[in-house]
């Protein structure tokens, strides 16, 4: 898919991956909804930045739990421009719980992480459809871990929902063909505020020392090498659909 002039949903991209992945877009000539949460001033700072150099976009709040919202999100980009046919499912959180404290586990935390991970995931691809397929084509990327591979991660539900969101993108690439594809990259360990957040300092760099010197490229992954992968996977995979990237470096080879 030739992104220029395409209309593009971006969920969660007001920092990290997201922001990345907006800005590319844009560069490469998308029109971009900036979707956030709960940070509007990071939205708008992404917003900023893409008109500055000479983008198109514009932010949208929207919690990918709620149904409706997702709804309007997809409406925003549609009635803003007209049609939509690119959506990254990037939206999602977590909770930093040790995988042996099995009490710490309670409802709320697992209502919390497969609500924003997996039922936000469904519920924009849901919306979006119809849309895709009005304009002819369309491609989904969704945002998933080696967690989900691997069963590690920052908590058992984190994991348990990134292994939702691979089997989902299967499924849903089952449905939604032939005019719209669907796939899915796996990041491992990226570099950035929201891991040193949930790490803390001493563990985040001690777990990204570990993880360079065990992965073949000596490296780990930072937002813009995994706003490339989401690119390759829209731009150039045009017989690519159902399938997981795993993007890290070879840390889990």
């Amino acid at each position: 898919m030739d992104v220029r002039g395409k209309v593009a949903v971006v969920t969660g991209s007001s920092a990290g991956v997201g922001r990345a992945t907006a800005e590319l877009l844009a560069r490469l000539g998308a029109k971009v909804v900036v979707n956030y949460a709960r940070s509007a001033h990071d939205a708008e700072e992404t917003v900023r930045g893409i008109r500055d150099s000479g983008g198109v976009a514009h932010a949208f709040q929207a919690d990918v739990r709620e149904d409706a919202q997702c709804r309007a999100l997809i409406d925003s980009a549609v009635s803003t421009y007209g049609s939509l046919h690119i959506l990254v499912n990037n939206a999602g959180m977590t909770r930093f719980i040790a995988h042996s404290d099995l009490e710490a586990v309670t409802e709320e935390v697992w209502d919390e992480i497969m609500g924003a991970n997996v039922r936000g995931t469904f519920n924009c691809t849901r919306a979006a459809a119809p849309h895709m397929k009005a304009a002819g084509e369309g491609a989904v990327v969704n945002v998933a871990s080696v967690a989900g591979i691997g069963g590690g991660g920052s908590s058992i539900p984190y994991g348990a929902s990134k292994a939702a969101i691979i089997n989902m993108t299967r499924s849903l690439a089952r449905t939604l063909g032939p005019e719209i594809r669907v796939n899915c990259i796996a990041p491992g360990f990226i570099e950035g505020r929201w891991l040193r957040g949930g790490m803390g300092d001493d563990r985040y760099e001690e777990t990204k020392r570990g993880v360079t010197e065990r992965a073949p490229l000596r490296a780990v992954a930072s937002p813009e090498a995994c706003a490339d992968a989401i690119y390759a996977l829209i731009g150039h995979g045009v017989h690519v659909t159902g399938q997981t990237l795993v993007v890290d470096g070879g840390a889990t080879l």
